[in-house]
């Protein structure tokens, strides 16, 4: 007699690794009903990539979720993959975690469904499409790359191969900032003629001396493909505890607050604006830069954003514009920040969204929200083009910082117009064997 195989979950995801025309995937998914919410065949299998500062607290937030079962961590330091592979068995009750220190490893085995990536910055867009190629879906801390190139190929790939991603924008799955957006979007304010950004920089640091490497780092694969330079810790992380990682403030792994706070503050500029799909036309910026240290991103700085359709941005440092984000119009303007939003006339702030206006994409919680869009193959509250083109307005600023002049951008062909040395600078030279 023939036996009968049972499809799982997890093998109907399998086999619709590619969608046809890069179109999201059907639901293909067997009912909960079938097998019980909690069955192992309708959990999402999870590897982790990277465990540090950032990956620690995603690596919780996957715990905490009764639809996904973490499998696997992976990260360049033992110390840090050890400890989060104790967690993770600890959490399941003595159920085995594989450990990595190669995320390819991670990304070849065939019964993960998904990974999540919290690495530094210049080491976001190469894990990401290796998973989108391998038919995993994606969760990645932002910013979405550390080049506008690197974004464009990661959103492209993501598309081709049919993937769910979600960034980590958090402030899309806030209603405070879903609210500030639906009324700009909306005319409460009347016609949109301003938005002004604002958040913190980070200081320098004096120069530090090199060091020996730690015997749990393997420094050349956390280099990657930036430059090769000399070790110490401020360069990376602290090999104790999860502080604040040095690499954020070192222009070869990322770029700054523009790109930390930005890519949140910007994202919900965009958003507003309803030019998620798009980017400005002109950007002109300055900043303050260190003279010397070993950190080397922006200080203090101002850049100018203007649009097709005449709405000027300004993002600046909290020397000039405050925290969060004001939309200004010709009849009010609405303010909002992470636990607040303000408004006038505040009688915006008690406004109904009527059914035939426009009504954004409501999640009310950003992780739950993601395995909710793996199961359907929806696309998600912060999609990887939307990822792309808010990271896009960051580097293009922080492009106009460093060369201190006013740029034309086509935001169509992603190209600056008739500027080759700007041109020059949608990338970055990669150490060999990596490249996207």
């Amino acid at each position: 007699m023939r036996k009968t195989h049972t499809v799982t979950r997890r093998e109907l995801l399998r086999s619709s690794a590619v969608a046809a025309g890069g179109a999201l995937l059907a639901p293909a998914i067997v009912p909960a009903s079938v097998f019980g919410a909690d069955a192992p065949s309708e959990r999402i299998t999870v590897g982790a990539i990277g465990v540090g500062r950032m990956g620690n607290g995603d690596l919780g937030e996957a715990l905490g979720l009764k639809q996904v079962q973490v499998v696997a961590v992976c990260d360049v330091d033992s110390n840090r993959t050890n400890a989060s592979k104790e967690r993770v068995e600890k959490h399941y009750a003595g159920k085995g975690c594989a450990a990595y220190g190669d995320f390819r490893e991670l990304i070849a085995r065939a019964d993960i469904d998904a990974v999540q990536i919290a690495t530094p910055d210049h080491w976001h867009a190469i894990p990401a499409i290796e998973a989108a190629k391998a038919g995993k879906d994606i969760f990645m801390q932002k910013p979405m790359s550390l080049t506008i190139q690197g974004g464009r190929i990661l959103s492209d790939t993501v598309r081709r191969y049919g993937r769910i991603f979600q960034i980590g924008s958090q402030q899309r799955s806030d209603s405070r900032f879903r609210q500030a957006c639906e009324l700009v979007r909306n005319g409460r304010i009347g016609e949109l003629k301003t938005v002004k950004v604002g958040f913190g920089t980070d200081p320098g640091t004096t120069p530090t001396p090199p060091m020996p490497v730690p015997d749990a780092l393997d420094y050349d694969f956390w280099l990657g493909p930036a430059p090769w330079a000399p070790y110490t810790e401020k360069r990376v992380h602290p090999q104790k505890g999860y502080g604040r990682p040095g690499w954020l403030r070192i222009a070869d792994y990322g770029a700054g607050m523009i790109t930390g706070w930005g890519s949140h503050h910007n994202d919900i500029a965009q958003w507003g604006m309803g030019t998620e799909y798009t980017g400005p036309v002109e950007i002109e910026g300055e900043a303050v830069f260190p003279t010397n240290g070993l950190w080397d991103v922006h200080g203090k700085f101002s850049i100018t954003y203007k649009h097709a359709n005449g709405v000027i941005v300004t993002c600046t440092d909290t020397s000039k514009n405050k925290q969060g984000v004001l939309f200004e119009g010709t009849e009010g303007w609405v303010y909002v920040k992470r636990g607040t939003i303000d408004a006038n006339p505040k009688s915006l702030l008690t406004s109904t969204i009527k059914p035939d206006e426009i009504h954004l994409y409501k999640s009310t919680s950003h992780k739950k929200n993601l395995y909710e869009c793996i199961k359907s193959r929806k696309e998600t509250v912060a999609p990887a083009e939307v990822a792309h083109r808010s990271c896009s307005v960051c580097l293009l600023g922080d492009i106009a910082m460093r060369l201190g002049r006013k740029l034309k951008w086509d935001p169509k062909n992603e190209q600056f117009v008739n500027d080759a040395d700007a041109n020059k600078l949608l990338s970055k030279p990669m150490r060999s064997p990596w490249r996207v």
